[in-house]
């Protein structure tokens, strides 16, 4: 089953029809539409929207996280130090208003989730947790394509407990010809190496296949011999189903800035399963705002961990960056990430009709086919052609990514992307194509 229509019936490939009509129609019966008005969409200079496919890089700014934002400031002019308490939404709880959204969006329980630090922070504060070397068995595992961030902060894990860095890393690699990974080659991995691994640390959708893994899968796998598993879903976040908590993962880290829109730098997310919530001897780096919030600014008590994510906390958080996040949150909420991912099965299913239309001899999609195993983003390969496609679709008004050595990623995005998009993007690259 490729994805469900409204009618929730099977829609496969052949069901898609060509034409701007049928992209233009498919927009008008588009039950998510009204929000791509609630966007700020770029334009050229001219004045006209350009076709925005970036949202695995950055996603759009809700129209209303300016007034979220003027709020705290507005709250901050007129009461100082007093917001902390007597803000409309008071500083000193702030987080705890992104919980439940937070949850919700990637499917875990309020207390296994916090909004703090940026994402390579988080990884790095999860490891010390859940990265315990011993002398037997220090090594980590990870996809040899993974996100340069990830691997660059698994290497420095490995420095910092006196290994070397290379040959204590595991890659789970793809088979030769092929872009994505294989769960065979895994479970080979780890019937072979299992006793030297101490973590299994994933990027939950790839960043440059946009390949989805099976959290559940890998979770199991690497319980089963003893790892701790912990997934880096900075491409997951409001563009999957993550269902984190039913997956068992020990941790999960992510970005609000590509899917979840709160915009540049913008704080990150983190999840710690339950089982460990109450666990007061798991070691970790500690702040006061870990400390037990009842007796936090007595200043003078020993610390008392906070149960849950919470208990990671270091510092009180920047508040017109949660603004953002909130803005973001409350239509994430609205919407429900069901009906999100609903479309967006449908919307990348169009995208990948109309690109397979090109011909095998001129494009080649290394994105998984099967909409359960990727999210809204498509990975082309666009044979015999280099970086000056992607220059030339980036002057005809589409905002893309390009990754070395050969890929446009493209990410149609279900909250403020549309049919009408992707056609006209897609013709675009034909026009392009045949000048060449």
């Amino acid at each position: 089953m490729l994805f469900l229509l409204q009618t929730e019936k099977p829609f496969k490939l052949s069901n898609y029809k060509p034409g701007l009509d049928y992209a233009k129609k498919q927009d008008a019966l588009d039950e998510l539409s009204q929000y791509r008005t609630q966007f700020h969409i770029p334009k050229d200079k001219n004045g006209n929207e350009l076709i925005y496919l970036c949202g695995n890089s950055l996603g759009l700014q809700p129209k209303s996280t300016r007034a979220y934002i003027n709020q705290e400031l507005e709250d901050w002019a007129n009461l100082g130090v007093e917001g902390h308490t007597d803000a409309k939404n008071p500083w000193l709880p702030y987080h705890e208003f992104l919980a439940e959204a937070t949850a919700k969006l990637v499917g875990a329980k309020p207390i296994e989730v916090v909004t703090m630090n940026s994402l390579t922070a988080n990884l790095h504060f999860m490891m010390a947790s859940f990265y315990k070397p011993t002398k037997e068995r220090y090594k980590i595992l990870i996809e040899s394509d993974a996100f340069p961030s990830d691997k660059y902060a698994v290497e420095s894990q490995l420095r910092h407990h006196g290994y070397d860095d290379k040959e204590g890393l595991i890659l789970w690699k793809p088979r030769e010809g092929e872009e994505l990974l294989n769960y065979e080659d895994l479970e080979s991995i780890l019937k072979t190496h299992a006793k030297e691994i101490a973590l299994i640390m994933i990027g939950g959708v790839n960043y440059y296949t946009g390949q989805f893994f099976d959290f559940k899968r890998i979770t199991d796998l690497g319980h089963s011999y003893g790892c701790k598993v912990g997934f880096d879903c900075a491409h997951g976040a409001g563009n999957v189903n993550l269902d984190l908590h039913n997956s068992g993962a020990d941790f999960a880290v992510w970005c609000t800035y590509k899917y979840m829109n709160s915009g540049p730098g913008s704080l990150s997310g983190c999840f710690v399963h339950e089982r460990h919530a109450y666990d007061k001897d798991l070691n970790r780096f500690t702040g006061w705002w870990s400390h037990n919030k009842d007796t936090r600014f007595n200043m003078r008590h020993e610390f008392d961990v906070l149960p849950g994510a919470e208990g990671w906390q270091l510092s009180n958080p920047p508040i017109l960056s949660m603004a953002a996040i909130k803005a973001s949150l409350d239509m994430f909420n609205e919407v429900g990430i069901d009906k999100i991912i609903k479309k967006s099965k449908k919307l990348t299913g169009y995208f990948e009709y109309l690109l397979k239309d090109l011909g095998e001899d001129t494009i080649r999609i290394i994105t998984p086919e099967n909409p359960d195993e990727r999210g809204c983003q498509l990975s082309i390969q666009v044979l015999k052609a280099d970086k000056s496609l992607h220059d030339k679709l980036t002057e005809a008004g589409v905002i893309s990514d390009w990754r070395e050595p050969d890929v446009i990623r493209c990410a149609p995005v279900p909250l403020y992307n549309s049919f009408e998009d992707v056609y006209l993007m897609v013709e675009k690259m034909k026009v392009i194509l045949n000048k060449n």
